[in-house]
């Protein structure tokens, strides 16, 4: 993945770090594989030096064999690191010059596996921003250790609360949402409390008596009950349509006015957000009578906001916040991905944060169950021809912050975003020299998946291609050969016979 022969193109940024080993392992290695491994992974060059300027030059590690022991008896040490995330994959030693280098490929790690810390401290953890590491904050590693419970923190009992701090207008309103999109369902005779105990939105405490859980709470509860459990709790939604004025449009949670709970808050927004943007068709049901006012951009907009509210972490600082522009909405929630941007991006995995409050969503017809929701907005966006989706991960505090532009993709202007995309991402090209911080990169489904199966498979066919993406092979042909011309891949042979690899 890296050319050794032209390692002075390189530089360190969030997927690479070189040190010079000169005189045995550093120390501050280990900083860096717990720092890789909290994030999203990278490389790790022992024997490489970092001149003035930021060029990498080889000056080689002694004794190289020698030192690959060394890593793995201290990757087996528990006192030393917390888990060996490595195998004999991932550690090689390379001749460059004449001289030995070590590489080390330190992949993410779980989510039920963080943090990694060293010296058996879960506070002594640290985690990659831009080319160095820093030492992960109390807040931070503590929501870590929320993400790697098995069981999702909403699932958790509130024994000091009782069954008064919900608005049971919001329970009526979910109930009537439930009897259309379930009708005759066998929960439909039960009473409130019994609703909510299949809902999971109540459970028995250690006291045998009945408490709400914490999806519960955040579901149904008011405002004000559900800030005792969670401090930092704020929902805001905002209209910009007229640059002279702060909003014109905004609700928050903290009105006053209405519950402030998760269910009251969807309908409110998700109403609101395809308004003056998407034009409904005039279009008929197969009854010839009822009208059909919804669209894919409707549902993509509806799943956007349903994936913030169920994946935000409300222990978190800074609270939920919902940003309606004339030509763009971003959706910014406390809590990183608890899995890997590409994986999100790439579907079928789902792994939500708050899996009750997923639930209870799910009954209702609102988002999506088998990982296929970020997936169905960049592929409505694709056919919309608009400024592919935008995913952000920002650190300290943990936020996850989507982007929908409704621009046309060929009104985008100054340098590629696909190139921005790819090359930030590959290993040892410094995003700082494209002018964007890594909060900015892009995240692009269709193009990433294309380079991340032809680095593990060294080259691909079109019609490889199109088994992964599942679409046909003239839009397979088409990314390629848009990858081609930006210099990212190369084409061998001809026609039927043509193969891709990287450049």
């Amino acid at each position: 993945m890296i050319d050794f022969n032209n390692l002075s193109q390189y530089r360190e940024n969030n997927r690479l770090e070189a040190k010079k080993a000169v005189g045995g392992l550093p120390k501050n290695m280990w900083e860096s594989y717990s720092a890789f491994a909290n994030s999203d992974g990278g490389i790790i060059l022992l024997g490489i030096e970092e001149l003035k300027g930021g060029k990498l030059s080889v000056i080689g590690v002694p004794d190289a064999d020698n030192q690959v022991k060394n890593i793995w008896s201290t990757l087996h040490d528990q006192c030393k690191i917390s888990v060996n995330l490595l195998a004999e994959r991932h550690i090689s030693i390379e001749s460059v010059d004449g001289k030995q280098i070590i590489v080390m490929t330190v992949p993410r790690a779980d989510r039920r596996e963080k943090p990694i810390y060293l010296d058996n401290n879960p506070l002594h953890a640290f985690r990659r921003n831009g080319d160095g590491d820093y030492h992960c904050t109390k807040e931070e590693v503590s929501a870590m250790m929320r993400d790697a419970y098995e069981k999702t923190q909403d699932s958790l009992v509130l024994e000091k609360m009782v069954l008064d701090v919900f608005d049971y207008g919001s329970v009526k309103s979910y109930r009537n949402v439930f009897r259309i999109t379930r009708p005759k369902h066998v929960w439909e005779s039960l009473s409130d409390v019994e609703f909510l105990q299949k809902l999971n939105a109540i459970g028995k405490g250690a006291d045998g008596v009945l408490h709400p859980t914490a999806a519960g709470l955040l579901m149904f509860g008011y405002e004000y009950e559900i800030l005792n459990e969670y401090g930092s709790y704020f929902l805001d939604y905002q209209e910009h349509h007229d640059a002279g004025t702060r909003w014109t449009d905004r609700i928050i949670s903290s009105s006053g006015e209405w519950s402030g709970n998760l269910f009251d808050f969807y309908y409110k927004v998700a109403n609101k957000l395809p308004q003056d943007i998407v034009k409904v068709p005039f279009k008929l049901a197969p009854d010839g009578f009822t009208r059909i006012d919804d669209t894919p951009v409707h549902k993509a907009l509806r799943e956007a906001l349903a994936n913030c509210l169920i994946n935000a972490d409300y222990y978190g600082s800074r609270g939920l916040v919902i940003i309606k522009a004339r030509d763009k909405i971003t959706f910014a929630n406390p809590g990183g991905f608890r899995i890997a941007l590409n994986e999100a991006v790439g579907g079928g995995i789902s792994d939500p944060r708050n899996s009750v409050v997923h639930k209870m969503f799910n009954l209702i017809d609102v988002g999506e169950r088998a990982g296929s929701g970020i997936p169905n907005i960049f592929s409505v966006w694709e056919q919309e021809n608009w400024i592919t989706p935008q995913y952000t991960e920002t650190r300290n505090p943990d936020r996850t912050i989507l982007s929908l532009s409704f621009k046309k993709s060929c009104d985008k202007v100054g340098t590629n975003a696909t190139e921005i995309a790819i090359n930030t991402d590959k290993v040892g090209i410094n995003s700082a020299e494209v002018g964007i911080t890594t909060a900015e990169i892009p995240v692009l489904s269709q193009t990433k998946q294309i380079l991340e199966f032809i680095v593990t498979q060294k080259s691909a066919s079109a019609k490889q291609i199109s088994e992964l993406l599942s679409v046909g092979q003239e839009r397979a042909r088409l990314l390629l050969t848009q990858l081609v011309t930006e210099g990212s891949l190369i084409a061998e042979g001809a026609n039927k016979n043509r193969t891709y690899r990287l450049k």
